[in-house]
């Protein structure tokens, strides 16, 4: 009988191959770890998911090399307006507009340094394999379906199923990362429950090729048309080359698909003509509120769709799994290379969980108003009435619908104040606003600035902790040897530019591998091994 074949020991495991997992790979890799991504199922297609890759994750973009590669990847031009139209018919009544929709504009603001970018999950996760075939450090495998795992005190045993070969192996990992979506068998292996409202709505998500589509449209170039009339309440967008786009409708309860007549007879309707057209795919899905009852258990975690799940309204959802690879990525990276604390990991559900929370419940606000519910019978008179009524529902989506497309502070504003990892300066970060107001408050994203060179500041940031000298401090050989004694990755910037101090509020401010701030002041501590501890996990510091 011949023997097993050795079990393979590597440091990290990702499962799921998605935005998430690959991101996760990405901020791994960057950091000089080894993983192994495994994924069941070849990935790719037309079912766009994600369609708004928001400003903080391109910035995620920028700092891995990446942004343009990702700009390039998009099917629409780089000057294409990022507006969403709501209008009765793509031929019929504008109703409303929404400009530079998601901060998209290829414009230099001061506030961050990449623009948000409309672009198809697919094409995202694309631009993320090459990336981690970049590195040889990775390996991704697909035709690789998760099992089962088992956790002794410093690793985990996971078994695994090779599709194509169709036969069983196990690997030993230090870490295992669950980015395998919402059903997730990592967390079920986990013995996990999750807790929220699963089934607030159903929709059917259409991608068809119609040549006729665009030919039709009567209004300004958009990356969102929301249709509202009583017939086809809807969202068409523009998808890809081709003449690809896709077209959102919702299902009626218990309903579980359209047929091909339902699906021709809402899309004419939605165009207010008949068109031509083929189906390339389609997509049931049902919006919800769900969590994770926790985030993982021993050395396995759960990042993305596999701990949270939201209405998609918002864009959130992808842009809010990758931070959370980011996130794991730098703490599980710190602890296998030995300066992370025996508290980093622990600090992943702490800080993550209150963020997800205000953001679901940002994304539930915007589901509670669609298309459907701002139909009036009267919206296609071509009368006094039917103008007044245009004018009552133009009213309504800009009260209702302005915080969903305009909603920097929700992309940035999000901070980990409170945080164990965070020492405090008993000052607060801003409140959670669609408005985004800069702060250096510790917790809070460190504020950009554009430099006098013409590069952005976060492009000055390290790989690890950075200290930015932002005006005369004694005492900052302290910080530095301490960070050698602990094998801490450190760096110290000095941009030289005098509003810097005003913006962050303080001579110094000390900026984690996330570009969070975890400390700001005038000086260091005197215990300034004391701080660095706090802030790598090692211990509280008073």
């Amino acid at each position: 009988m011949s023997a097993s074949p050795a079990r393979a020991r590597i440091p990290v495991l990702i499962v799921g191959a998605g935005p998430v997992g690959l991101a996760t790979a990405v901020e791994i890799g960057r950091r000089g770890v080894a993983a192994t991504i495994v994924e069941r199922r070849e990935r790719g297609g037309h079912q766009p998911r994600a369609k708004t890759t928001h400003v903080r994750t391109v910035e995620h973009f920028r700092r891995w090399g990446i942004a343009e590669k990702l700009r390039a990847a998009s099917p629409l031009p780089a000057d294409y307006p990022t507006d969403i139209v709501f209008a009765t018919r793509l031929n019929g009544f504008e109703l409303a507009h929404f400009v530079n929709a998601f901060s998209g504009r290829r414009i230099r603001d001061e506030r961050f340094s990449e623009a948000a970018q409309w672009i198809p999950q697919y094409k995202v996760e694309a631009v993320l394999r090459e990336e981690v075939a970049r590195h040889d450090n990775l390996t991704l495998r697909h035709g690789v379906e998760f099992l089962g795992l088992t956790q002794t005190d410093n690793s985990v045993i996971v078994t695994l199923r090779d599709l194509v070969a169709d036969h069983e192996f196990e690997i030993e990992a230090d870490y295992v990362i669950g980015a395998d979506g919402p059903r997730s068998p990592v967390r079920n292996a986990l013995g996990i429950a999750t807790s929220g409202e699963a089934a607030l709505g159903r929709h059917l998500n259409v991608i068809l090729r119609s040549p006729e589509l665009a030919a039709a449209n009567s209004h300004r170039r958009a990356i969102m048309y929301w249709i509202v009339n009583p017939r086809s309440p809807c969202v068409l967008a523009p998808m890809d080359t081709d003449h690809v786009w896709t077209f959102g409708s919702p299902l009626a309860p218990g309903q579980d698909t359209l047929t091909p007549a339902e699906i021709a007879q809402r899309l004419n309707a939605a165009v207010g003509a008949p068109v031509a057209f083929d189906v390339l795919t389609t997509d049931l899905w049902a919006a919800g509120r769900v969590s994770a009852e926790s985030y993982g258990g021993g050395r396995v975690f759960l990042a993305g769709d596999a701990c949270h799940t939201h209405p998609p309204f918002g864009g959130y959802g992808m842009n809010m799994g990758i931070a959370d690879g980011v996130d794991i990525g730098w703490k599980v990276s710190a602890t296998l290379q030995g300066w992370g604390g025996p508290s980093l990991l622990a600090s992943y559900e702490a800080e993550r969980r209150p963020v997800h929370d205000l953001v679901m419940d940002e994304a539930v606000r915007n589901y509670a108003v669609l298309s459907q519910h701002l139909v009036d019978a009267r919206l296609e008179e071509d009368t006094d009435e039917g103008a007044a009524a245009r004018r009552a529902v133009r009213a309504r989506i800009l009260e209702t619908k302005a915080n969903e497309f305009h909603a920097l502070g929700v992309v940035l504003g999000v901070h980990y104040a409170g945080s164990p990892l965070v020492v405090g300066d008993g000052t607060a970060p801003p409140p959670f606003l669609t408005t985004y107001a800069p702060s250096a408050s510790p917790g809070c994203l460190a504020p950009h600035a554009w430099l006098g060179d013409g590069t952005s500041l976060y492009d000055h940031f390290g790989p690890g902790f950075t200290l930015l000298k932002l005006g005369e401090a004694a005492g900052l050989e302290r910080l530095e040897a301490a960070a050698r004694e602990r094998g801490m990755p450190f760096t110290v910037f000095a941009p030289g530019d005098a509003r810097l101090a005003g913006l962050y509020g303080a001579r110094l401010a000390l900026i984690r591998p996330d570009q969070h701030v975890a400390w700001r002041g005038d000086a260091p501590p005197d215990d300034a091994g004391g701080l660095l501890d706090a802030v790598r996990g090692a211990r509280g510091i008073n």
